[in-house]
């Protein structure tokens, strides 16, 4: 009789050890692609990134100029940019919210605020706009100019 009690106490903490288990598991895949792994990834200088899900005022300096970022899911972030770099990825890099490799081209942005994505690994990449047309220059290059927007979205 003991040794039946024994074995239902027994199974009974199994149970709830896997029980715990799932919860724990199920909680930690939040259902993102993409490199997203925790709340921070690496910038240029490899400092963290953290992830600014708020948006909001950003930096100091003469000029300004607002910045979106809309994630693979839709999620716009807004942002308002002071600073006194002369090109928006200048400002952008400075300010940790971009980051990425230097190529024939310029800079390649593989991360917009905490966000990795890579087009060789995810398939996807992040493209630059300004006043909601694909920019035809880099974010490097592309000189502040007052009363433009300037967004990142994934492609």
């Amino acid at each position: 009789m003991q040794r039946k009690h024994g074995k239902k106490s027994l199974s009974f903490i199994l149970c709830m050890v896997l029980i715990v288990a799932m919860a724990l598991f199920t909680t930690g895949c939040n259902g993102k692609t993409g490199n997203t792994e925790g709340v921070s990834a690496s910038g240029s200088n490899g400092e963290e990134m953290a992830i600014q899900s708020e948006g909001g005022v950003l930096g100091k300096g003469e000029k300004a100029f607002p910045l979106t970022v809309v994630d693979k899911e839709g999620n716009e972030t807004q942002f308002e940019i002071h600073t006194d770099k002369a090109t928006v990825g200048d400002a952008l890099t400075e300010l940790g919210l971009i980051a990425g490799e230097e190529g024939e081209y310029g800079l390649y942005v593989k991360t917009v605020n905490g966000i990795t994505f890579d087009y060789d690994t995810d398939g996807v990449y992040w493209a630059f706009y300004i006043n909601g047309e694909y920019a035809q220059t880099g974010v490097d290059s592309t000189e502040i100019k007052e009363g433009e927007n300037y967004s990142f979205q994934v492609e």
